[in-house]
């Protein structure tokens, strides 16, 4: 039969559609669809409306396709990434709900009366007694109002009458017939947003602190947070870091560790740690970070650099530092960073031979090394003794605040903006995350550094966390598409090596760290791990966030952390349960990951030396490597 399709596409749009049609009429049904040997028919088909292509795979032959592209490219660049088509429907279908239920709207005036109310009885009692216990307080995180300034007339009506008003609509937001959880949190979200926009704490005319200390200065406060505006700006505008991180150069004041690049590819240097120790652990520890990161997390500062900690305990470490990408590299896939994983992992076993290895994967590393874990079990490799997981998710169906980023319009309108650039920008990233936490990363700052006049004191991990890398367009639009959106490493669809890997097959022991106060992965998220996991599994809870919980040193004042073990064929115990039945202990959890460690480890050995000596994996530089300083 000849090639009608190769005929059709070389004729005009229209030409081809009539071209298509005749030959389908001319087409015996049974040749049709004896093509392909997987075609599907009778009651096995795929109903036409359910079936998708990724458009990365199908790339469209028309410039309207690309014209809708780069108008959405360049609509992205002003805001942020942020899907304004997303936001809107989802706005448009809250309000129409709003609009078709009257009981609601009955309760939002009778709440709209009762607080304006409460506020008219606080204004009184303050009259009377200016210590009047308020009326409504702010939320445990919220430290906005703290200053003794905001109990005095009339800054407390103030701010009591906007935490009233954040309060009705949070409840203007919830609970409305026909509204879906996620669509509720999303108009919750951005109305929040909004709000923090509005605080008066934002505003030197009634925030009694800023108020207080442009009397006192004279409004020399207000210059010289002015000064800081034009210097932060003209930083961000010339793609400088902010300032101070000039005092935290990887190599000099962080990721100082000593060590060896023993391996490089186009994704990643490995890096080897000298030992400190006369003899060590006989399995080496390979530690995989997330490619949204530098690695030197991990490597701050000398007293609180986990490499150093365990390296002084009489570990073999090595270190993945991933490249940061750039248009170049906009068609590097998920396949592409497993790849650059595994020839790490072959590195690793020729300069330790006949070893096996500690896998440790931090937050999307987590999720690379959970998903490679799956495939060894799978194809009966077996060079893994124990895997350890930082902050890490297998299960995205719950994934905490920001999913409210990630909708197949926000996925669809970061794909446009990725295809044009050719990667995710890390500002792009960035600001989604500030968000988040708005009024402690955003407006706190603009308050102290602008309306205040001072300047925040830098830190190593504030360096460290604005010294970000890119994602390149195929990478992260596979990751959100099938990893944060179609959740197939939970659901066992995730394909490696040609054939899905199952979290279940995973046969070696887990040490699973997370964190209290993680809004980028939830610890009742992270621990959805125990639905999937049929292997023993070590989990530990400790207080702080996504980076500060796990850049936990011994030493560190104010931590805790709840540990416990939950055995394989032990019963599930749902989050809470599994917190009240934990062991609580103080201090950092680093101790307790090194005796679980040393448990699963062998005698001592002689230390390995750094790299073979030869190619391929001979010693290339010196640590902290190449890549962590491409910007």
């Amino acid at each position: 039969m000849p090639d009608t399709r190769a005929e059709i596409d070389d004729r005009k749009p229209e030409d081809a559609e009539r071209a298509a049609e005749e030959t389908e009429r001319e087409t015996p049904e049974t040749e049709r669809s004896s093509g392909s040997e997987n075609a599907e028919s009778g009651l096995d088909a795929e109903p036409p409306e359910i079936l998708h292509t990724s458009p990365i795979e199908a790339p469209d032959r028309y410039s309207t396709k690309s014209l809708d592209r780069a108008a959405n490219a360049h609509l992205a660049r002003f805001t942020l990434g942020v899907s304004p088509y997303g936001l809107s429907s989802t706005f448009f279908d809250w309000w129409v709900h709003v609009l078709g239920s009257p009981g609601k709207q009955v309760q939002l005036m009778e709440k709209a009366a009762r607080k304006a109310m409460r506020l008219g009885i606080f204004a009184g009692q303050v009259a009377r007694d200016p210590h009047a216990e308020p009326c409504i307080e702010p939320l445990p995180h919220d430290h906005r109002f703290e200053h003794e300034g905001w109990q005095s007339w009339p800054y407390n009506l103030i701010y009591q009458s906007f935490l009233l008003t954040q309060q009705w609509w949070y409840n203007a937001a919830c609970d409305i017939d026909g509204v879906g959880q996620r669509e509720e949190q999303v108009v919750s979200f951005v109305s929040r947003q909004m709000l923090d926009m509005m605080s008066p704490s934002n505003f030197a005319a009634t925030n009694p602190e800023v108020a207080q200390a442009t009397l006192k200065e004279g409004g020399t406060n207000l210059v010289r947070g002015f000064q800081n505006f034009l210097e932060d700006w003209e930083r961000a505008i010339s793609g400088k870091l902010p300032v101070g991180t000039e005092d935290y150069l990887p190599g000099r004041d962080v990721a100082t560790a000593p060590g060896k690049v023993v391996f490089r590819n186009r994704l990643l240097e490995l890096i080897q740690y000298a030992p400190t120790t006369k003899t060590v652990k006989p399995e080496p520890i390979l530690i995989v970070p997330a490619w949204i990161m530098k690695y030197y997390i991990l490597d701050l500062s000398p007293d609180n650099s986990l490499v150093k900690y365990l390296v002084d305990q009489g570990f073999t470490v090595f270190m993945v530092s991933w490249r940061n990408p750039s248009a170049e590299d906009r068609d590097k896939g998920m396949d592409d960073y497993f790849a650059a994983v595994a020839e790490a992992m072959e590195a690793v076993g020729a300069i330790v031979p006949e070893r096996k290895m500690h896998g440790v994967g931090y937050c999307l590393g987590g999720t690379i090394m959970a998903a490679k874990a799956a495939q060894m079990a799978r194809d009966g490799d077996h060079r893994l003794a124990s895997l350890t997981l930082f902050a890490t998710q297998t299960d995205f169906e719950e994934p905490g605040e920001l999913q409210l980023f990630v909708s197949e319009s926000e996925v669809a309108f970061l794909e446009n903006m990725m295809w044009d650039q050719g990667y995710l920008d890390t500002k792009q990233m960035a600001g989604a995350f500030q968000l988040l936490r708005s009024a402690d990363l955003i407006w706190s700052r603009y308050i102290h550094d602008y309306l205040m006049g001072k300047r925040q004191g830098m830190f190593d991990l504030m360096a460290w966390n604005a010294d970000a890398t890119r994602m390149p367009y195929k990478m992260h639009s596979e990751y959100l598409r099938k990893i944060f959106l179609g959740n197939e490493l939970a659901e066992g669809k995730y394909r490696l090596g040609g054939k899905p890997v199952s979290v279940s097959d995973i046969d070696v022991p887990i040490f699973c760290v997370s964190t209290t106060s993680d809004h980028v992965a939830p610890w009742q998220s992270v621990y959805k791990l125990h639905l999937l996991a049929d292997t023993p599994v070590t989990f530990v809870l400790t207080n702080g966030g996504h980076n500060a919980g796990i850049v936990s040193e011994p030493g560190h004042e104010g931590r805790e952390f709840h540990i416990r073990t939950t055995g394989e064929h032990e019963n599930y115990l749902a989050p809470d349960d599994w917190r009240a039945a934990a062991e609580r202990r103080n201090g950092s959890w680093w101790p307790a990951l090194i005796d679980w460690l040393e448990d699963r480890s062998g005698k001592a050995v002689k230390p390995p030396k750094l790299g073979t000596g030869g190619p391929p994996y001979a010693a290339i530089e010196t640590a902290p490597g190449t890549y962590v300083f491409q910007r």
